[in-house]
């Protein structure tokens, strides 16, 4: 919970308490429609009505309620909901995680499992601030941090591969050819005119490990810093390695 607290209550008595709480938002952030009901239904009762799914933490953040009803609130969420409040002050934050291995082919570890491990072990930590600043834990599944684990965390843990990325060379020159939109047709709303494999894959590689010699495709694993960038361009000729952790 973090205390808000009008300066000015007598001018403005509604909002002379408007205290902020952050709860624990379910592992990769699957939510059944009754959860939401509920959780609504309770914020509509007993505070202000105003969320932010999700904060820039990662949390349901649930905006403006009085002191009175902040125990009311917690007993709803614990007892009847099944969930528990969020991390905030001096101390470890809500752990937060992305979808992972159950709906991302490019995760290359269970996100969904070492987020709720780590909550649970932490949970003391949640409650009882014991650390002289915030402490975030964030789980990326790959490297394209979905949930902004490097930037946005002090223990980020991402997940990659230590062997060769997968190619498949005639889904590369079905990308050459026109066959396949790249980006999976994430920009087919724009003419970008053709596709062009030298310049928009091999030379915004950031470590200069790709060579395209007219018909084949090699990728140099050693230099290959796994930024996803021709992945996400090609993902049908492309795909991570077997090797995952």
């Amino acid at each position: 919970v973090i205390g808000r607290y009008c300066d000015q209550p007598e001018m403005f008595p509604g909002v002379a308490h408007f205290h902020t709480m952050r709860v624990a938002q379910p592992s990769g952030k699957y939510y059944h429609s009754k959860f939401l009901r509920d959780l609504c239904d309770i914020w509509d009762l007993r505070g202000s009505g105003l969320t932010n799914m999700h904060g820039s933490t990662g949390d349901i953040v649930l905006l403006g309620t009085q002191t009175a009803q902040l125990e009311e609130i917690f007993h709803e969420l614990t007892h009847n909901m099944n969930v528990d409040l969020g991390g905030s002050g001096s101390n470890l934050r809500t752990p937060e995680s992305c979808l992972g291995q159950s709906r991302c082919e490019y995760a290359c570890y269970n996100t969904q499992d070492m987020c709720y491990t780590l909550t649970m072990d932490y949970q003391d930590e949640l409650h009882r601030p014991a650390f002289p600043y915030k402490f975030k834990f964030k789980f990326d599944g790959c490297p394209n941090g979905c949930v902004c684990a490097m930037a946005r965390s002090d223990f980020a843990v991402v997940g990659t591969w230590k062997d060769d990325i997968k190619i498949d060379q005639d889904a590369v020159k079905g990308y050459v050819g026109g066959e396949f939109a790249p980006n999976a047709g994430a920009h087919s709303g724009r003419d970008w005119g053709k596709f062009d494999i030298q310049k928009e894959v091999v030379d915004l590689c950031p470590s200069k490990c790709m060579k395209w010699d007219g018909s084949k495709l090699s990728i140099k694993t050693a230099d290959c810093v796994r930024c996803m960038h021709c992945i996400n361009t090609m993902p049908r000729a492309l795909h991570i390695g077997d090797e995952r952790g």
